[in-house]
């Protein structure tokens, strides 16, 4: 009997990458930013993030059951959600926040397109715009101090902007103190004494490690490029958006965000602080909400990068990476199209 091959149409590639494995691939990157999360802001930090899966997880089978389509919440998807969620809220939220932000992030930003792959915006990232815009006081007041330290990062004393603010708040009150021409001499040389600290030794170390207020999940640098560079080494994330993203905000805020005007900003603060480095690794390269093409992913990043840098030195909030990602999400399909490379052998049509 004489055996017969099957011939398929080309291209004859195979890769052992499935939904489930990366997703979980995803959750193993961020355990270091959960546990550091945990020793900075206590088990409060870890019950928040358990309430926003389990939410999550459960109102993605609910609507999937209700739709009557096979139920996939083991893909691990949902649980990423969760944990993106609540690494976006402060610590001291009330425990219903997180469950009422992932109800959000998975019934109104995924399910109601039709699941994963059709999502145009980033869920994890809607759900906390929905908590911003819904419970504003809750979502920019309710920070907790990392570990025997303080909110803004710093020991200074006497200047109440620092003892009540996160590092990126305390840049920005600094900045309109010094820009206000009716700032008296006594505010002036205090806010310039703050700016100073920031740019200590001291200050980018306690960004870097994580010893500062923030959200549950942004503030330690290190824990979450550990978690990141686990990712790259796998090949689930691409280096262009999350490297044009922090680049371009750089490169702003070193120009543009000094208070003794052009090329004096602190660039490696802006980088630390805040959620950048959250947004540039985990969010915003989103296989569903973020560019497919080479090219398409330097103008996600250049963009995300503006996008934050724009609302960071003259918008209304002291961080706008959600935003500005959530806006970039938008401009994907347009992205792609622009950047889809040429079919080999195509003939443009001239008519």
């Amino acid at each position: 009997m004489q055996d017969h091959l099957l011939i398929s149409a080309s291209p004859h590639i195979r890769q052992d990458v499935s939904v489930r494995k990366v997703m979980y691939s995803v959750v193993v990157a961020m355990v270091p930013a959960i546990v550091g999360s945990v020793y900075f802001y206590g088990p409060r930090a870890l019950i928040l993030t358990l309430l926003a899966c389990a939410a999550a997880m459960l109102t993605e089978a609910a609507i999937q059951k209700m739709r009557g389509v096979p139920v996939t919440v083991a893909d691990g998807s949902a649980l990423v959600t969760g944990i993106l969620l609540a690494f976006n809220i402060p610590p001291g939220v009330p425990w219903w926040m997180p469950v009422v932000g992932a109800v959000f992030a998975i019934a109104i930003g995924k399910q109601v397109f039709g699941g994963l792959g059709y999502n145009p915006l980033n869920p994890a990232l809607l759900g906390r715009a929905f908590l911003l815009a819904s419970w504003p006081v809750h979502m920019t007041t309710l920070w907790l101090p990392g570990r025997g330290g303080t909110l803004s990062g710093m020991s200074l004393s006497g200047i109440d902007v620092v003892s009540q603010a996160t590092p990126l708040a305390v840049m920005r009150s600094v900045g309109e103190i010094i820009a206000d021409p009716s700032s008296t001499t006594h505010q002036l040389v205090q806010a310039r004494e703050v700016l100073t600290q920031l740019g200590s030794h001291e200050m980018i170390a306690n960004l870097f490690v994580g010893n500062v207020g923030g959200c549950i999940g942004e503030t330690s640098a290190l824990l979450l490029l550990i978690g990141a560079a686990y990712l790259m080494f796998k090949h689930y994330i691409d280096w262009r958006v999350p490297g044009s993203y922090i680049l371009t905000v750089a490169a702003l805020t070193w120009i543009f965000g000094g208070p003794s005007g052009f090329f004096t900003g602190n660039a490696l603060f802006h980088i630390l602080a805040g959620g950048l480095i959250l947004g540039a690794f985990y969010m915003a390269t989103d296989m569903v909400t973020s560019p497919v093409t080479p090219k398409g992913m330097l103008i996600f990043g250049v963009g995300c990068g503006v996008l934050t840098s724009v609302i960071r030195l003259i918008g209304g909030y002291p961080e706008g990476v959600s935003y500005s990602i959530l806006l970039m999400n938008v401009a994907t399909p347009l992205i792609d199209g622009r950047t889809r490379p040429r079919k080999f052998g195509e003939v443009k049509n001239s008519g």
